[in-house]
């Protein structure tokens, strides 16, 4: 059986999601003031397709909620998710 966890590895400032395991994938972040800017996401190859990068940016908007902070989708994968809660969404440059 397959299992999957996503976790906030805060030391490198990106959300991680690991596969039995190994590290399948991160969704790198910065924090610009109240922002959480999301700026980069990658997933291994042997993992494409199921669905870890949404987990990664659905993990983002939960802690961003939790935290009370605002998100700045730069990656246009995650703002493809974060599209979905306006409400949370802020554009930083």
């Amino acid at each position: 059986m397959v299992t999957n966890a996503v976790t906030n590895n805060a030391a490198e400032s990106r959300y991680e999601v690991h596969v039995d395991g190994a590290l399948a994938g991160f969704l790198e972040y910065r924090t610009v003031g109240t922002v959480l800017a999301l700026v980069h996401t990658e997933v291994d190859e042997a993992y494409a397709g199921q669905g870890l990068g949404a987990r990664l940016a659905k993990y983002a908007l939960d802690d961003a909620i939790a935290r009370d902070v605002k998100i700045s989708p730069l990656c246009p994968f995650v703002a493809k998710y974060i599209d979905k809660h306006p409400e949370y969404r802020v554009t930083v440059r």
